[in-house]
């Protein structure tokens, strides 16, 4: 095995390694069930969206494969801002009840 095979494989490991534990504090700070279902629910969709990118990156055939890209780089923060934004809603409902 050449070095580019094995730093692909320990950086896909070291950087699902980082998603898990992301996810899971995510889910573990959160101050409410209210808060918790909804951040369940919402790495889960982080995590599917991922993974169809992923999907399409590298089962695209030819120079259509890095055209994925072109959504996520879109979507990501967008999804990103929104969940951030509605989790914050929750935590004010919960904190004015």
């Amino acid at each position: 095995m050449d070095s580019g095979t094995l730093g692909a494989i320990i950086g896909s490991g070291i950087g699902l390694l980082g998603g898990i534990a992301g996810s899971y504090f995510s889910i573990r700070n959160t101050q409410s069930a209210v808060e918790r279902r909804f951040m369940i629910k919402a790495t889960l969709n982080f995590w599917l969206g991922i993974s169809i990118f992923l999907t399409l990156l590298f089962t695209l055939p030819g120079n259509y494969g890095p055209l994925a890209w072109t959504p996520y780089a879109i979507f990501l923060p967008l999804g990103i801002r929104h969940f951030n934004r509605r989790q914050m809603e929750i935590r004010s409902k919960q904190t004015t009840q």
